[in-house]
């Protein structure tokens, strides 16, 4: 199975996501765009795994300790870059907590064996895919110009970035990424409180 461990949002930044979505989304017709329900904050992408080996994924994630922690939905951007576009997103900003959380949860997942992150952590929901490029802020194999999503961009660059809320996270989760005809879908496997 497919695995990602992710923070879920709450559902009035979802509807401001979703109404800022409904405004841009006709300016890249040819992107992939993200279903409003699958919206979430990932902390670290695990991959194919077995059942044995969520398990103990599971355990180790029961003993993350953290905090709480404030997050503020605002702006958007291109990775890996702007002229090179190929995963659109809306920004997070939030102090040291969620970083902190990210970063237990790479370290207490090698032990089980889960490839620690090749690139700083970088909060971001993600909103559009160009083509079926993967979702890493990273430069990938194929990157480069390309015009997927050169009219949105000219659009945004005249308007003043979008404040989309802030909340509270309170909980963690463990999830399974299923492939499906109009996109992925996304089941919440085990959950972890935030103290």
């Amino acid at each position: 199975m497919r695995l990602f461990v992710a923070l879920d949002i709450d559902d009035d930044i979802r509807g401001r996501i979703t109404r800022f979505l409904d405004e841009v989304r006709e300016l890249a017709p040819q992107a992939r765009w993200v279903r409003p329900e699958s919206m979430h904050v990932t902390l670290k992408f695990i991959g194919e795994k077995s059942e044995a080996v969520a398990e103990r994924i599971t355990l180790v994630l029961q003993n993350i300790d953290a905090s709480a922690l404030e997050m503020n939905f605002r702006g958007y951007g291109f990775f890996p870059e702007v002229r090179a576009p190929r995963v659109f997103w809306v920004g997070i900003e939030g102090d040291s907590t969620l970083t902190s959380l990210a970063g237990a949860i790479d370290e207490g997942l090698w032990s089980v064996k889960v490839p620690k992150e090749e690139y700083a952590f970088s909060p971001h929901i993600t909103l559009a895919r160009a083509g079926r490029g993967s979702g890493s802020p990273g430069w990938r194999k194929g990157d480069g110009p390309n015009r997927s999503f050169q009219r949105l961009q000219e659009k945004l660059a005249a308007e003043s970035a979008p404040d989309f809320g802030t909340m509270t996270a309170h909980e963690f989760f463990l999830y399974r990424s299923q492939p499906s005809a109009g996109g992925s879908k996304y089941a919440k496997l085990a959950r972890f409180e935030l103290r």
